[in-house]
């Protein structure tokens, strides 16, 4: 798809209508959503990061809403169920904007900063006039950062800052993108003929780099200095409605998350005894790095995902789901240097032109020990990510474009991607070995809701805990409790709980969501069995990806009655 053309050309009449016309203006308004859409191609702006740039996004948000007031009473359910993930996501935009989050919005994963990067490994690269886009917008990098730095001075006047371990972290992530020279890399296998061009262009990046990453520790972070890691329950509810899709109850996720922290300790020192005889569950997980499977290299670990995500598509299409020809092509890459340490996937563009693909941030490493990629993988491409994502991409027309990218949140995607891997174990795609894996990854996923929470809103440690019951969660108490129980290395975990602290209630989503797809599952399989009918798993699961962006309150109404 070159540019979007639909109903936006003229006066929306329903939800649907309204909401893809919203997508097309955003994406007019914001270059980075466009390129990972696939709307234009060639698309060689960049975004305006600037209070002005955001004031227009903020502005766009709240005009749709007054259009969708205006549409007056909606009957049919599928309108029906549009309005109301567009009437809330654009309120937990609009309530982001008038707290000024967007102002302190410093992270080590997913910010505007890397954002701008991560626009050039979405863009086509097959021919010339591809490169020539590329070769525009790479010089025009300067302007999205010095952009992003008046906001950053714009929050910076409001007393909004971020705290100052974001803020050393991002600039250590800049210097690595230098000093590894990913500008001139990425540009590198280009046309010979546009060379010397696309130097000066990544030459200009890589200032604009250095610029950025002096700006924020020679002028930034003096004024950073005192600001809390913890950012307080306001704040962390109002995240946690944007990121997650509910309003949660912070007190009742910490103690669920405890319980499932000792059930899941309980499972992983059975396994451990199975593995390594009088071992802890670190300690055997220690052993598989050691003496466990593993893949030596680089490229060969990215071609063992690869054939590891093509043989669960084979196995698992006309199984467990009716996968579309265009889904059943998914790209294993190796992330980009200066990335942070955990995998993650990019959507398909609009048009499938552009696949959907997994990343692998190596952290240095030639040599990957698989008993912790398997789960991982089948979290991030298949079943996981990739089939949700890109069935959304393939159901698009019959729904919206809004309901199948803008639209989502963390709870609903992160959950099934957590639920995916479950269901690989439950079909019995684990050994001894990676179902160790899995349950570090589970593991994790608990903690991270422990911790998170812990640390934000300075909640006391359970007295039951093997570390420092009773005293108040700390990022250093948070950082040493998960490295106890991880078989993560220590800058995974490290850079984890920076993660955490600079993206509040994200971590959350992961088991929060999975435990809205279990009951949604379990929900629809009783009301089945309640009617004398049999529960067609593949039926369910179609029909559950299919659904769309829901957020996660309004997602188990619609799983129940599946």
């Amino acid at each position: 798809m070159g540019t979007m053309t639909s109903d936006a050309a003229s006066t929306p009449t329903t939800p649907r209508q309204l909401a893809d016309s919203y997508v097309v203006e955003l994406a007019e308004l914001n270059p980075i959503l466009s390129t990972a859409l696939g709307l234009r191609p060639h698309d060689d702006r960049v975004p305006d990061l600037s209070p002005a740039g955001y004031a227009a996004s903020r502005d766009l948000a709240a005009r749709t809403l007054e259009q969708l007031d205006a549409l007056g009473d909606i009957t049919d359910d599928l309108e029906q169920r549009c309005a109301t993930l567009l009437r809330d996501r654009l309120g937990v935009v609009l309530e982001g904007f008038a707290a000024g989050d967007y102002s302190r919005e410093i992270r080590n994963i997913f910010g505007p900063a890397q954002a701008v990067r991560q626009m050039f490994s979405l863009m086509p690269t097959a021919t010339d006039e591809d490169w020539g886009a590329i070769e525009r917008r790479m010089g025009k990098v300067g302007e999205a950062y010095d952009s992003w730095m008046q906001t950053l001075d714009e929050g910076r006047s409001r007393g909004l800052l971020a705290a100052p371990r974001q803020v050393r972290e991002l600039a250590g992530l800049l210097d690595q993108w230098v000093s590894t020279n990913w500008w001139r890399e990425f540009v590198s296998v280009g046309p010979q003929d546009r060379s010397e061009a696309l130097g000066a262009a990544a030459d200009s990046a890589t200032e604009a780099t250095k610029r950025l990453s002096a700006y924020l520790t020679g002028s930034y972070l003096p004024d950073a200095e005192g600001t809390p890691d913890a950012v307080g329950e306001e704040r962390y509810r109002r995240s946690a409605r944007a990121i997650v899709g509910a309003d949660i109850d912070p007190q009742e996720a910490y103690e669920w998350a405890w319980g499932e922290y000792l059930r899941i300790r309980a499972e992983m020192e059975e396994l451990a005894e199975r593995i390594l005889p009088g071992s802890t569950p670190v300690e055997a997980m220690r052993h598989l790095d050691e003496h466990g499977r593993r893949v030596e290299g680089v490229d060969e670990v990215r071609q063992w995902l690869q054939d590891m995500m093509d043989q669960a598509i084979r196995d698992l299409d006309g199984t467990h789901f009716d996968i579309a020809e265009p889904i059943k092509v998914v790209e294993a890459m190796i992330a980009p240097s200066g990335s942070a340490a955990a995998p993650y996937y990019t959507r398909p563009s609009v048009d499938f032109s552009r696949p959907g693909r997994t990343w692998l941030p190596t952290l240095g490493r030639t040599a990957f020990p698989v008993y912790d990629l398997i789960s991982t993988w089948y979290h991030e491409g298949v079943p996981g990510h990739h089939l949700q994502l890109a069935q959304w991409v393939h159901v698009a027309p019959e729904l919206s474009l809004f309901q199948t990218s803008v639209g989502s949140s963390s709870g609903a995607t992160e959950g099934w991607a957590l639920y995916a891997e479950r269901l690989m174990d439950e079909l019995g795609y684990l050994d001894d070995e990676s179902r160790m894996g899995y349950l570090d990854a589970q593991m994790m996923r608990a903690i991270r809701v422990v911790i998170d929470i812990g640390m934000h809103l300075e909640k006391t440690i359970p007295d039951d805990s093997p570390l420092a019951p009773g005293q108040v969660w700390t990022p250093e108490l948070g950082e040493k409790f998960f490295g106890m129980h991880s078989g993560r290395p220590a800058d995974f975990i490290a850079s984890e709980i920076i993660r955490y602290l600079g993206w509040p209630a994200q971590a959350i989503s992961y088991k929060l969501g999975e435990r809205v797809w279990l009951e949604g599952r379990a929900a629809a399989r009783a009301a089945h069995e309640a009617r004398g009918e049999e529960f067609d798993l593949k039926a369910w699961h179609m029909k559950a990806l299919s659904l769309g962006a829901l957020g996660l309150d309004d997602l188990a109404t619609e799983l129940a009655r599946l």
